[in-house]
């Protein structure tokens, strides 16, 4: 009848410790946080912020979201940091775009926008904004912007599809 009072004392201590040492199954741990981590899989890849498409700028040196809207014919674009966590403003007059589409070669020329919450101004905003007829009737294209600069990087010929 002794064992019983040991045996007790003995789950006990272990109980505790697992308790203490918070995740006790670190493989199960880390196969969930695998499932939802944007950094799992040897990729890495970010959640875009408005539903829209990532496009990676360099070598996670930034990120571009293209948001399409088919039923308005509008492309909005939003400059974001390597994480496509935080906007990055850009001093620029408007933002070219090449796209290659079923009816055949279209530009598009995207605005900037200002945002009286954010205090961003047209020449210094993050968010941009174009659009066209060929938009309402192209659900997929590919896309190139031909060059833009962000944080003093200059990044060339920066293509893309939509959809993804």
């Amino acid at each position: 009848m002794r064992l019983l009072p040991l045996t007790f004392s003995a789950l006990t201590a272990v109980a505790v410790s697992l308790g203490l040492s918070g995740c006790g199954n670190h493989e199960a741990h880390d196969r969930d946080h695998a499932a939802t981590d944007t950094h799992a899989a040897g990729g890495h890849a970010h959640q875009p912020k408005y539903g829209g498409q990532l496009v990676e700028l360099g070598e996670h040196q930034g990120n571009l979201e293209l948001v399409l809207d088919s039923t308005a014919g509008k492309l909005t674009l939003y400059c974001l940091d390597a994480h496509a966590e935080n906007f990055v403003r850009l001093p620029l007059p408007s933002i070219t775009l090449l796209a290659e589409t079923p009816g055949g070669p279209q530009t598009l020329t995207l605005q900037p926008v200002g945002n009286a919450a954010t205090g961003e101004k047209p020449g210094n905003s993050s968010q941009f904004e174009g659009t066209a007829d060929w938009l309402k009737s192209t659900p997929a294209f590919k896309g190139r912007i031909p060059e833009l600069t962000v944080k003093a990087t200059t990044f060339r010929d920066v293509t893309f599809g939509l959809p993804q």
